[in-house]
């Protein structure tokens, strides 16, 4: 049987604790959440898109439309009134939707609170709430128990702290259902610690970090270099390095788990290797039967460059 993969999507993410993340989403403590909803329409469907029935004892059951993106993008305004209609349409509700952005853009884009465009005197206008992480308390998620906000504490206001990063992995820790979001927890630390800290006080997976929307997203950006002044790695540097790193550490882990401890020299020239040899490592290892086929594949290696 093939393993269970991670998710470690907006979906999976708010599950773990949707009345709470009603509650502050909604600044409301009446709030419960009836049911989360699918948010595929006829010919749509994505992951960062969450519908959620909501039930208030003063008012009618409402939707919360949670529209969970890395960074804004300028057809954002447009996705969202074309969401709120179509959750509307279907369930016959009233539709609160909200953006929310992780990580400011580079080059400090305008965010549009709303959707409004106008043609030969016909209008159109969509609201949204925008609610932009990086300017959320990391203290606030401890008070309120926002489970689902502890992977991106380090991106969070206050958040870049060692100790603050630290008790982030301790709350996580608390939770067996949670546990699975720490390798999510460093990925987002890797901006504002140095990676061997990082590796220090957290597990870093990079099986399980492949899987989730945001990491790739960050791939196809291209890895620009320079996130902000604050983050201590540009994200050129910063990926590419906790990539590296985060792929000989498994390596490392696989093959000690497998023959042993290894000689300073090889782990040495395992750390050493690039992302598309560590992934091909990786995979040839299963079929080591010794480390005589490691040394092996390691000299054929060096052969070949």
């Amino acid at each position: 049987m093939a393993p269970k993969k991670s998710d470690l999507g907006s979906k999976r993410l708010i599950s773990l604790a949707p009345d709470a993340w009603v509650r502050w989403i909604m600044q409301r403590s009446d709030l419960d959440v009836a049911e989360i909803l699918s948010s595929e329409f006829q010919w749509i469907g994505r992951d960062s898109d969450v519908l959620i029935k909501v039930s208030s004892p003063n008012q009618k059951d409402f939707l919360l439309l949670n529209e969970l993106q890395l960074r804004y993008k300028k057809e954002m305004p447009l996705r969202v009134r074309a969401y709120v209609a179509l959750a509307e349409e279907k369930y016959n509700l009233p539709v609160y939707p909200v953006l929310i952005n992780i990580l400011p853009n580079r080059q400090n884009e305008q965010i549009a609170p709303n959707y409004q465009s106008e043609f030969m005197g016909i209008k159109a206008y969509q609201d949204y709430r925008v609610i932009n992480l990086w300017e959320v308390e990391a203290s606030l998620v401890f008070e309120q128990q926002l489970s689902t906000l502890l992977p991106f504490v380090p991106i969070l206001k206050g958040g870049g702290e060692r100790e603050t990063v630290e008790r982030a992995v301790r709350e996580l820790r608390k939770n067996e259902q949670l546990t699975e979001l720490e390798p999510l927890l460093s990925f987002f630390a890797s901006f504002v610690l140095k990676i061997p800290v990082v590796e220090q006080i957290m597990r870093w997976d990079m099986t399980v970090l492949r899987e989730s929307p945001w990491y790739e997203e960050i791939l196809k950006e291209g890895l620009q270099q320079g996130e902000k002044q604050g983050l201590q790695q540009g994200l050129q540097q910063g990926l590419q390095q906790g990539l590296q790193q985060g792929e000989a550490s498994l390596v490392l882990r696989m093959l000690t788990k497998r023959f042993g401890e290894l000689e300073f020299s090889t782990r040495s020239q395992i750390q050493h290797l690039s992302v598309t040899q560590l992934e091909l490592l990786g995979e040839s290892l299963l079929d080591f039967a010794s480390r005589d086929d490691l040394t092996i594949w390691l000299n054929h290696l060096n052969a070949d460059g």
